[in-house]
């Protein structure tokens, strides 16, 4: 895979270092990078995160990414992966902030709610088997039985079944990755989920832009 190359998204929220190795770990040139230019050329993006939705779209508003990142999804359909944090921010809201999402994915972000004689915790924190609901590249070749990192209190809620890639449970079903044309939400952390998640990226770097 030496001759692949995926761009990640510097906007100063989360650590990137385990993503930036998993890439490493198979081979793929992975530059982290706010350039405009750099972006706009990607031959594939990647948008990771963790903590706050306001925070993490004010970050982006404050790098001024924004217009570049929407020319290079929406016109140029350039392949991209959300994974935690940033594949909420491909959403319309979040029930954690006041600011607006990317609006690249018709759906919203809620938080987990529970009856309190459930008592169950939060964040959804710990390894969940999903089940994958359509067929795509992202899960080619994916072993029995997938299993996947979470850590999150949030969740994705789609107004589009269509999109709805994968779910799985915490006392509830949720959304656990969607998927539309050339834009990809993970909940899960791939970077942590070891065997699984060398799948995922693997498969990532493979997709070419079938929107050119």
């Amino acid at each position: 895979m030496k001759d692949k190359k995926v761009t990640i998204i510097d906007y100063n929220s989360g650590n990137i270092g385990s993503v930036i190795n998993m890439f490493k770990y198979i081979g793929v040139d992975a530059e982290l990078t706010n350039n405009p230019d750099e972006i706009r050329n990607a031959e594939r993006l990647v948008l990771p995160g963790v903590g706050n939705f306001s925070y993490g779209m004010n970050q982006l508003e404050n790098s001024g990414l924004i217009p570049v990142l929407n020319d290079a999804v929406l016109n140029k359909k350039t392949p991209i992966l959300g994974i935690c944090l940033g594949a909420q921010l491909m959403t319309l809201k979040s029930e954690e902030g006041m600011v607006n999402g990317l609006g690249w994915l018709d759906a919203v972000v809620e938080k987990f709610k529970f009856n309190s004689e459930e008592n169950i915790k939060l964040p959804n924190i710990g390894w969940r088997d999903i089940s994958i609901e359509k067929k795509s590249i992202l899960f080619n070749n994916m072993y029995d039985n997938p299993r996947f990192y979470f850590v999150h209190s949030y969740r994705m809620i789609s107004n589009n079944l269509e999109d709805v890639l994968a779910k799985s449970s915490y006392n509830i079903d949720f959304t656990a990755a969607l998927e539309k044309e050339n834009i990809y939400a993970l909940q899960f952390h791939p970077e942590k989920s070891h065997r699984y998640g060398l799948e995922v990226f693997k498969n990532f770097v493979n997709i070419q832009n079938k929107f050119k």
